[in-house]
């Protein structure tokens, strides 16, 4: 049974399906980084290129995405940083995780993210901080990530108010290089509501060691998490003090938060 496409569910279960093809477009543009015609941006999302170009024009009118009459493609434009700088003034996490952020990643030797839960759909990266050692993980503040994937994953499944069993079939459609079964991924996920610091062996990307501690700001589930993702071999003596100075930091987080 072949999956269904993204865009098609968002728009789908979407009161405003004008709305879920902009922001897929403007994720679009953003993941990509560099512009893209028309034509491309359709067969990318499964648009009709006709829809698609209302969309674009509409996004250009409102200063949101640019458009190169010479090469005829399209990129971000200004406006989102207008967006992102009003959400970043007034979002207390990321002020308040930065210098946690950086204390693990240079002690540690590895790159730490904050990121923020949006239930079951997915996370996304706030922000980040990397060591000077090699190690350094390609991804940047406004990366998204399927919710249960990797370390963090297993901290919405094990503080969220679902059933695991109701969260068997998202797990199945998860993309890892080395899958967990799913009673393997179940004792993990139990193994968090103990300990409350989750940990991906190598099972998310090989030979890389993802640990992450939930953060609460109002509610009943996390509202983000602290992540920190290095080499398995070389963190494998330091795994211990590092679960243990997420676990602090995040409390200490959460504490502010909800204070």
């Amino acid at each position: 049974m072949s999956r269904s496409d993204p865009l098609e569910d968002a728009v789908r279960a979407s009161k405003a399906p004008a709305i879920a093809r902009a922001a897929a477009v403007l994720r679009l543009l953003g993941k990509r980084g560099t512009p893209m015609g028309v034509q491309a941006i359709a067969r990318e999302l499964g648009l009709v290129p006709s829809t698609c170009l209302y969309v674009l024009r509409a996004l250009v009118a409102e200063e949101l995405v640019a458009f190169d009459a010479d090469t005829k493609r399209y990129a971000l434009d200004a406006g989102v940083l207008t967006l992102a700088r009003a959400w970043l003034r007034r979002d207390q996490f990321n002020d308040l995780a930065q210098p946690q952020l950086d204390r693990i990643a240079r002690e540690f030797g590895l790159t730490t993210l904050g990121v923020q839960i949006f239930g079951l759909d997915h996370i996304i990266v706030t922000a980040m901080s990397q060591s000077e050692r090699n190690f350094q993980l390609s991804t940047q503040v406004g990366s998204r990530f399927p919710a249960l994937v990797s370390a963090t994953g297993r901290c919405i499944a094990a503080f969220g108010d679902r059933a695991l069993s109701d969260l068997k079939p998202r797990f199945d459609a998860l993309r890892w290089e080395d899958a967990p079964s799913w009673p393997e991924w179940c004792a993990q996920v139990e193994e968090v509501r103990q300990t409350g610091v989750a940990v991906d062996a190598g099972h998310y990307i090989s030979g890389v060691t993802v640990a992450a501690a939930p953060v609460w700001k109002t509610g009943r589930t996390p509202s983000h998490a602290l992540v920190a993702i290095g080499i398995g071999a070389a963190l494998r003596e330091e795994l211990d003090g590092l679960k243990q100075a997420l676990a602090g930091a995040a409390r200490s987080l959460s504490e502010q938060l909800t204070a």
